[in-house]
């Protein structure tokens, strides 16, 4: 247990602070929201009902959604395009690697980096490809919640109508929330990327080593 605690100590951190942060989220904004409902004359809700309300799926899905996005932009890029000095690149003249190929797989190397046709070009894009999954379902699920927050927001401000999905991804405070959030996602990695050219941190497989000059870019 010991040996595999520490072969998967950095996901089970990354992990834990996840679901941590999750449930102090919803706590936080279940009582936020019931505080709106009785200033409005409305009753509480319960806990278990505002983790099904718009108010908390929005929350939710509009950060996930912006993160997907930030990293398989990231990975697709890195994929094509470079950055002097920083360990986040790769070589300056490295347009691919044998690695990438068929040819080279061995023993160990996974089943579908053997194949070839349509499965081995979903694989060898598999990555990309799943987070911008992730980036379109939350969207959606951003979308459909925005929705449900939205009219009941209208309706205890102003008794109005019920707006649809598709009128509600028209409205100034749907991109609103994506576009802040889309901006500190890109301005971090950028940051990310620039600063350690001229930054360290020991042990840290994003940076370089210590020792190594600013101009030297990642392997």
């Amino acid at each position: 247990m010991r040996r595999w605690l520490w072969f998967n100590a950095l996901a089970l951190v990354t992990f834990g602070a996840f679901l941590l942060f999750l449930v102090l989220q919803s706590v936080f904004g279940w009582q936020m929201r019931n505080e709106q409902l009785v200033q409005f004359g409305r009753e509480p809700a319960s806990y278990w009902v505002y983790l099904g309300s718009g108010h908390f799926i929005e929350a939710v899905f509009e950060n996930w959604e912006s993160e997907f996005l930030q990293m398989g932009s990231y990975v697709l890029l890195t994929g094509y395009l470079v950055q002097r000095g920083s360990p986040e690149s790769k070589p300056l003249h490295q347009t691919d690697r044998p690695d990438d190929y068929p040819e080279a797989a061995g023993a160990n190397s996974p089943a579908f980096a053997k194949k070839r046709g349509l499965a081995y070009v979903f694989y060898r894009n598999s990555l990309s490809i799943v987070l911008f999954a992730g980036f379109f379902l939350s969207f959606a699920l951003h979308v459909l919640g925005g929705t449900a927050d939205y009219n009941e927001v209208q309706k205890l401000e102003h008794g109005a109508p019920p707006v649809s999905p598709g009128k509600f991804v028209t409205t100034s405070d749907f991109w609103f929330q994506s576009m802040q959030n889309w901006q500190s996602e890109f301005l971090a990695v950028g940051a990310l990327i620039v600063l350690s050219i001229v930054l360290r941190q020991h042990g840290s497989p994003q940076s370089k080593p210590v020792v190594s000059s600013d101009a030297h870019t990642g392997e």
